[in-house]
């Protein structure tokens, strides 16, 4: 599908907007990186139209010359990612963060205040769920797991005081989809008679399929968040995070960065702009076709009892990653994620889980112990005792994360040399 001005996605990635109001470098192709962070005025009036114009929403930041003051509030590194963000979510606006953790929490804190809730699906990242149970409860703000796959179930936890449905998808670590469509018309239903202020906004952490293999606003979503740690950035050198949603809450999405500090770095932003974005779909084309090979091959061996990946035909909610899991020219993008159970009872597969990823940490080249995802090198973990770790045992098994499932994040490795790694850890259990 064509994209701005009859270029393709993957063109506008490279190039970003032909001009833009965030720079006045016009004969550079690469924009320098700003090192200071406060900005000359010129004069007092000047400045005065700086704080005036900051987060208003009666200025479009698109089309406006920005007056920038102070690295905090905004910086020329950023607006040019924010841009090629937002046009890669097909999103009206967007506002990036220190980190992805950042991003979320602004999303969600924009929209709830003390004895309001928020419905998450019961498989999120660890530290979102720590985020949510543990820190936004001070707050007066209650959060509940629910299964957003029943749309009944869903229907019935909402209720006057809820402001926000949370969820990722595919989810961290166990690949399991949620109908966009289906939470979105749910919403939509729980709205009706609600004013601006107390209606439901569905969020929609895409960090594991990326804006290459889903884009959730076009589905009626309200927001996306993204980790830009992850497949934005592509080569795990930087941290970032970034919200994507309609413009009326960019004034509200500036200023909870402003007052929380929880700015990006113009040089992380620089390196996400000039390096992840442009290389995401030529990285994520080779990551999934390897990634396509080697849950083929993990799906043959006996030692495994589940491999999850929306590639293969066994995947449980195929038809529904048909639909809503595609690229920009609408074929399947089932990603660079996957997700497998080690056999046997937990004790034993939780054994066999740490035999096969303490094997390939001490010895495998094209495999790496490390708690990322989306980098050209491949990773491995153990999420029940690492990454969501903050999850108590019920609730691990609420999100179906199992003692002996593995999370392995494909890079662009040659996916021969990433089997021959894994078969050898495989072998070692004999």
């Amino acid at each position: 599908m064509p994209g701005s001005g009859g270029y393709r996605d993957r063109s506008v990635l490279i190039h970003g907007k032909f001009r833009s109001e965030k720079w006045d470098f016009q004969d550079h192709i690469l924009p320098p990186i700003t090192t200071a962070t406060s900005f000359r005025l010129r004069s007092a009036e000047r400045g005065a139209e700086a704080f005036a114009q900051f987060a208003n929403p009666d200025i479009d930041r698109n089309t406006a010359s920005p007056i920038y003051i102070y690295e905090r509030l905004d910086e020329p590194c950023s607006g040019l990612l924010e841009e090629s963000l937002a046009f890669a979510e097909k999103g009206e606006c967007a506002v990036a963060y220190a980190t992805g953790m950042a991003a979320i929490a602004a999303a969600i804190g924009i929209h709830v205040t003390a004895g309001t809730e928020l419905i998450h699906h019961p498989a999120i990242y660890g530290c979102t769920h720590s985020h949510l149970h543990r820190w936004m409860t001070r707050f007066g703000v209650e959060s509940k797991a629910v299964n957003l796959r029943d749309s009944e179930e869903l229907a019935a936890a909402i209720n006057a005081k809820t402001r926000v449905i949370f969820f990722e998808t595919p989810s961290n670590p166990t690949m399991e989809l949620v109908d966009i469509a289906a939470v979105v018309e749910a919403v939509k239903a729980a709205n009706e008679g609600r004013c601006d202020e107390e209606k439901i906004r569905v969020v929609v952490d895409n960090t594991f399929a990326s804006p290459f293999g889903q884009r959730p606003l076009e589905m009626g979503v309200d927001f996306v968040v993204h980790s830009l740690t992850k497949h934005i950035g592509g080569f795990g050198a930087t941290m970032g995070g970034v919200v994507i949603g309609p413009r009326s809450a960019e004034t509200d999405l500036l200023l909870y960065r402003k007052d929380f500090g929880a700015t990006l770095s113009p040089d992380a932003a620089w390196h996400i702009l000039t390096y992840g974005l442009p290389t995401l779909s030529i990285r994520m084309e080779r990551q999934q076709e390897s990634a396509q090979k080697i849950a083929e091959f993990l799906a043959s061996d006996p030692n495994i009892e589940r491999v999850v990946y929306p590639g293969l035909p066994t995947f449980a909610d195929r038809e529904l990653a048909a639909k809503q899991m595609t690229d920009i020219d609408g074929d399947l993008a089932p990603g660079a994620m996957i997700y497998f159970n080690m056999a046997g009872d937990d004790q034993a597969a939780y054994s066999q889980a740490v035999k096969v990823i303490n094997h390939i940490a001490d010895g495998a080249l094209s495999i790496t112990l490390a708690v990322s995802l989306g980098q050209i090198r491949t990773l491995i973990e153990h999420p029940s005792s690492m990454t969501h770790a903050a999850l108590s045992p019920e609730d691990q098994k609420l999100a179906g994360i199992d003692p002996g499932g593995i999370r392995l994040s494909i890079g662009l490795e040659d996916h021969r040399d990433l089997i021959k790694d894994l078969h050898s850890a495989l072998e070692s259990l004999k």
